[in-house]
């Protein structure tokens, strides 16, 4: 999610330095706590004025009327988006700690991932979610789009293992005006259905998240968008199957912080993460947006989770790699009050390790 919010300098600052003082105090901030502890160059009335415009954009907001100020989860978002780089220090500490379990003869994939939990949990103080890596390899055998309705077609994929899966979709937009000719559609359907064929036959689901788009196109301009929504349907059984458990560490790490001091709130998390990993993996198992970003984890802040247990917390996470494929994801779960800068350089450097890692393994 990302929060369109124009904000000049000044004000960039008081919402960074109002974010940073709560995330170590874990109370509500104050215009006089500001001006005393960070070099802000302005009044108390100024920082205050700040503040105001902040909270009408729905970056901060007053849990009590007397209270000083919290962030929102949009102020979150823009902390997360603009005015913080992750850890290097910290990202460096974890690889450090990481390479010692690389060492030896008897290395072993699934004790390093345990390992890793545990490490990412002690340096961050949150939850750490890791998927063991996936060995399903189910590659597509043929496509097939039929007509069922004007401007609606239906997808069918048959795997290698003679699996069947159907997908109805939209067709580039139809003018009710000058419909168009049954037969022609007919006709541009079979050819489409053979170039995908032709194109993806042999692929795992996992390679269609790499494919380059512009391959396909180029022979097929007037379908990029439809051709682009059906790689992104082909591969959502890939992020939303449950192929393997979730490995979960430093939930009495999680315990300390005040935020999870009800019980009842810390009772229906703990369900999620013990009976209910099928609702979690689609989750934390989640490329990010851009794939070429220099920024691979992903962040979800907040009510940004679509699961209510999760919605005081935020998901990082980034997955590792197996050939340039993704097979697997380190996640950190902690409240929205998060030092994100060390989150997102943990689980980033954790992902790369484990890509290493599985290189050395193959």
């Amino acid at each position: 999610m990302s929060v369109h919010v124009s904000l000049n300098s000044r004000q960039q600052h008081i919402l960074w330095a109002t974010i940073r003082h709560y995330i170590a105090t874990a109370e509500p901030v104050g215009s006089k706590v500001l001006a005393h502890e960070y070099d802000l160059s302005v009044s108390p009335a100024t920082i205050r004025s700040c503040m105001s415009v902040l909270e009408k954009s729905g970056l901060l907001y007053q849990p009590h009327t007397s209270a000083g100020r919290v962030p929102s989860d949009s102020g979150y978002r823009i902390y997360v988006d603009r005015l913080i780089k992750p850890s290097n220090t910290l990202g460096r500490q974890a690889e450090t700690l990481l390479s010692d379990h690389l060492k030896g003869d008897d290395f072993n994939f699934e004790a390093l991932l345990r390992d890793a939990g545990q490490i990412l949990s002690t340096l961050s103080g949150y939850i750490t979610l890791i998927t063991l890596p996936q060995t399903q390899t189910t590659r597509l055998r043929h496509l097939q789009l039929v007509s069922v309705a004007p401007g609606r077609v239906m997808l069918i994929v048959v795997t290698d293992a003679y699996q069947t899966q159907s997908i109805v979709m939209e067709l580039p937009s139809v003018s009710e005006d000058d419909p168009p000719d049954e037969a022609a559609v007919e006709q541009e359907l079979q050819i489409l259905s053979n170039f995908l064929s032709s194109k993806l036959r042999g692929r795992s689901l996992g390679e269609l998240v790499n494919l380059d788009w512009s391959e396909l196109d180029r022979e097929f301009a007037q379908y990029a968008d439809f051709l682009k929504k059906v790689l992104a349907e082909l591969t959502r059984p890939m992020k939303t199957s449950v192929a393997t458990p979730i490995l979960v560490r430093g939930i009495a790490e999680l315990l300390r912080q005040p935020e999870f001091a009800e019980l009842q709130q810390v009772q229906m998390l703990l369900h999620l993460l013990e009976e209910e990993q099928e609702q979690l993996w689609p989750l934390i198992f989640e490329l990010p947006d851009n794939l070429n970003s220099k920024r691979r984890a992903k962040v979800r802040i907040g009510s940004e989770n679509p699961l209510e247990p999760m919605q005081t917390c935020t998901l990082v996470s980034a997955t590792y790699e197996q050939d340039n494929l993704p097979v697997g994801s380190v996640g950190i779960l902690g409240p929205t009050r998060m030092l994100y800068e060390n989150a997102i350089a943990l689980v980033e450097a954790t992902a790369d390790y484990l890509t290493e890692a599985l290189s050395q393994v193959a």
